[in-house]
């Protein structure tokens, strides 16, 4: 059986990254979907929502003929706390009041993955906690002048400077960046995408 063509559903760098981590041969097209939030919705399901969207919006722009052999994986992550969803911040002002809100405290962050094909639609959520440090005003003032912050959830990337804020983390790592790899490749295993190909020898 031929392998299915690959599509990643996002221009997020770190995802193409990740992606492209675990072996796999893919190609990148953006999903511009509409990401407000439904009234009453919960995190959890806002994530599976906007993953599974993202994914099949680029799905369906496929022609017809395509669509039988092409896989799109699709990903959304959010930083929440106390229930709540933490966007990315306007300004220096959202900067303070979400790393504020972060500060010595423990929160989640929520990653969906879902994948699209023309016979089934599948998905995976990942919850990771992170711990911050006490985090100073200046400490914050500073951060958001690197630029860092300003296009990410939860107004931090774990990958970059503000890793040093983060104490510990329990659950996947790269799921906070943006994509979980060992449940990623567990998904795309079930539409015949494989990253280590079957018939290589062993070495000796």
């Amino acid at each position: 059986m031929p392998e299915n063509t690959l599509i990643l559903a996002s221009q997020s760098p770190r995802r193409k990254t990740l992606l492209t981590q675990l072996g796999y041969s893919f190609s990148v097209q953006a999903s511009d979907i509409d990401e407000a939030t439904i009234p009453l919705e919960a995190p959890a399901d806002y994530v599976l929502r906007l993953a599974v969207e993202k994914a099949k919006k680029v799905f369906m722009m496929l022609p017809s003929a395509a669509q039988k052999s092409t896989v799109v994986l699709g990903s959304d992550t959010s930083v929440v706390i106390n229930g709540v969803i933490l966007g990315k911040p306007e300004n220096l002002k959202d900067c303070i009041k979400t790393l504020s809100l972060l500060s010595d405290q423990q929160h989640q962050v929520l990653t969906a993955v879902a994948v699209v094909s023309d016979t089934q639609i599948k998905t995976q959520l990942v919850t990771t906690k992170v711990f911050f440090k006490a985090l100073t005003l200046a400490e914050i003032e500073a951060y958001w002048q690197t630029g860092e912050p300003q296009d990410k959830a939860g107004s931090y990337a774990i990958q970059g400077i503000a890793g040093q804020f983060i104490k510990a983390i329990s659950g996947s790592y790269s799921a906070v960046v943006g994509l979980p790899l060992y449940e990623t490749a567990e998904l795309l295993a079930q539409f015949s995408l494989l990253t280590i190909p079957q018939n290589l020898e062993p070495r000796t």
